[in-house]
């Protein structure tokens, strides 16, 4: 029976879930003569992302194979679309929370080549490169979110944008959460300590700190930053239309995740293994941080000669 923080599940019924890669090192070095042929019953040269997954890519170039092509060619467009928006938050020289938001899009950027390296089948499975690149991916991820909220957090004008006290605070966290996610995953992954790895039963793929901070800790911060712009832009500013900008980008966002979680397996059989859903939540993320950059523009100013969009 599944329990929580257990991602045995998960590895076996998402293709290209991210996280399993700090897994199979871990299966392979605990009791690897027993857990060889009931967990991982493909040779780690050739296996797919998961632990048994139910349909996978094989690894690229293994019989002809281009590993996972399409969420590949969707992250690379994804990084240009990403530095146009870091390009053009950056010109709005008077708008308000101007750093923060090129903070949370610089941070996006980042995890697009690491998505690319972690899923898309071209590493070994259980190799250190694999290992180390899927661990600093988990950091950015955490540190993403809570960037993500900190946007809305400053938003409120609570502290004054772009001030050491607002900025400090900013990055120490996200540097906090980076640094935390990071060493729990190398833990998982490598077995540093007896800390967060192995798990027991090691077939569980249990982590409780890891399940935290990157599932919970992400849905978390999305409710909070969601609920903390609509307060902003309906009760404080009075306005409708920007409103329906975060409707949009918390749209997407969620269909990216039903779109993960349960078309992507079925894409990946339909491909015969070839393709997975994984672009498809690629793009939907991108666009859903491409319509929060316009949500944030609505309720912004551009020049120092018009008013700020909210009062000090």
């Amino acid at each position: 029976m599944t329990g929580f923080g257990d991602f045995d599940s998960l590895c076996r019924t998402v293709p290209s879930y991210t996280w399993c890669n700090l897994f199979y090192r871990q299966l392979l070095e605990v009791h690897e003569s027993a857990l060889l042929t009931s967990n991982l019953s493909t040779p780690a040269s050739d296996a797919g992302m998961g632990i048994n997954p139910t349909c996978a890519i094989r690894r690229m170039g293994r019989q002809g194979s281009l590993g996972n092509i399409a969420n590949i060619v969707l992250c690379a467009l994804s990084m240009v679309l990403i530095g146009a928006l870091v390009w053009a938050t950056n010109r709005r020289k008077a708008a308000v929370g101007r750093i923060e938001l090129r903070t949370f899009l610089v941070l996006y950027f980042l995890t697009l080549p690491l998505q690319l390296l972690t899923t898309g089948a071209i590493f070994e499975q259980g190799s250190t490169a694999l290992v180390a690149l899927t661990a600093i991916h988990a950091g950015v991820v955490a540190a993403l979110f809570w960037s993500l909220l900190a946007n809305a957090l400053v938003a409120t004008q609570v502290v004054e944008d772009g001030t050491p006290s607002s900025l400090i605070p900013f990055y120490a966290i996200a540097i906090v959460f980076f640094a935390a996610t990071t060493y729990i995953s190398f833990d998982i992954g490598l077995h540093i300590t007896n800390a967060f790895g192995p798990s027991s039963p090691p077939e569980a793929l249990r982590s409780i700190p890891l399940f935290v901070l990157t599932s919970i800790w992400p849905a978390v911060t999305v409710l909070l930053y969601f609920g903390l712009m609509a307060y902003i832009v309906l009760a404080v500013l009075n306005e409708i239309r920007p409103m329906w900008f975060y409707i949009l980008s918390a749209a997407l966002f969620v269909l990216s995740q039903l779109d993960y979680f349960l078309l992507n397996k079925v894409i990946c059989k339909g491909s015969n293994s070839k393709v997975d859903g994984t672009f498809i939540a690629t793009l939907l993320e991108t666009a859903a941080v491409g319509v929060l950059y316009l949500a944030w523009k609505s309720i912004t100013e551009e020049s120092w000669d018009e008013d700020a969009y909210y009062p000090s």
